[in-house]
């Protein structure tokens, strides 16, 4: 469906007009209230959409405005008397795509009007209009938000999981093992420093809507947020034990690598050691002064050998019994 806005065309993702039993169906233009009869609407739209901002300034007030078409964003809510604005952020499953780069959800909540505005696909957007298409959609706006909210928390749940396992397999190479997971250790922890800059307001951002003082959330409402909040918290502490788990790795091997290079530097320091004595020899007596000394007896040559070798056993021994190594 495509509205006519001013020269100008609106094409939005999904549209629809839902009932408290939770049929919906298409919405026949894009007003920002629903037909007579269904309790509320859903419009969808995305970001890149060069009509939206048109149809936003007519349509919606100025919190709604500035929510829904911000070029910069951070999850928060805010409140006025027309109504609510969420940012939210949810897991980037798009392909080619990191997945700490977490996508943008803008949100404007009334009592008869939920508009959601990505500008990536978010794929617990996809499966409620999945689910509004098959007749199972929220019977109210609120009840539409806790859904969503469950849907983005439902995925980042599921990276937290997939995080710990990957941290769990990490240290049996780490501590059992004795490998050395460079390649994989730096970009986890890098990933998971992105996610734990996402999350935190993503959670307190949450944790306000459930707490928010408006009839927009009714009572029955608030727990399932709640709820929600708390499984995204449990979720950055996830994180955030992984992240200190990956650090206690690096900070391992970096102590095994150092220990390694010490012990490697101290041996060549012994052996240089009892090569010294003999490098003197070897040195004295290749001087050329006045000639060189052992020249006329045929036995000079296996005598210095066997002289070194002595030397050389015998710098092992008095180093061995002074425990240098």
């Amino acid at each position: 469906m495509s509205i006519d806005n001013e020269d100008t065309t609106l094409v939005p993702l999904s549209a629809f007009d839902i009932w408290t039993d939770g049929t919906a169906k298409p919405a026949p233009d894009l007003a920002a209230c629903p037909v007579d009869g269904a309790a509320y609407r859903w419009l969808h739209f995305d970001l890149s959409d060069m009509a939206l901002a048109g149809w936003s300034a007519q349509n919606l007030p100025g919190l709604a405005r500035r929510t829904l078409l911000a070029d910069k964003t951070r999850p928060r809510m805010d409140m006025d008397d027309h109504g609510m604005a969420i940012t939210l952020r949810g897991i980037n499953l798009n392909a080619g795509e990191e997945t700490a780069d977490m996508v943008s959800l803008r949100i404007w909540l009334t009592e008869t009007l939920i508009i959601t505005v990505r500008r990536q696909r978010i794929f617990a957007l996809e499966d409620l209009r999945d689910q509004v298409m098959a007749d199972d959609a929220p019977h109210s706006p609120g009840h539409m938000l806790a859904r969503i909210t469950e849907g983005l928390v439902e995925r980042l749940e599921g990276i937290a999981f997939a995080r710990e396992d990957t941290a769990d397999d990490m240290e049996d190479d780490v501590y059992e093992h004795d490998r050395a997971p460079l390649d994989d250790l730096s970009p986890l922890r890098r990933e998971i420093i992105k996610f734990r800059r996402h999350v935190a307001p993503l959670a307190e951002a949450l944790t306000q809507v459930a707490q928010a003082d408006t009839d927009l959330i009714k009572e029955d409402l608030r727990h399932r947020l709640r709820d929600t909040a708390s499984r995204c918290r449990w979720a950055l502490e996830e994180l955030s034990e992984v992240h200190d788990r990956l650090t206690a790795m690096a900070d391992h091997l970096d102590t095994v690598q150092n220990t390694r290079l010490e012990k490697n530097s101290y041996r060549l320091s012994v052996v240089a050691a009892i090569f010294l004595p003999l490098g003197f020899l070897t040195g004295l007596f290749g001087v050329n002064v006045g000639g060189m000394p052992g020249v006329q007896n045929d036995h000079a040559f296996a005598v210095l050998c066997v002289g070194m070798v002595v030397i050389g056993v015998v710098s092992a021994a008095v180093m061995r019994w002074l425990r240098w190594f």
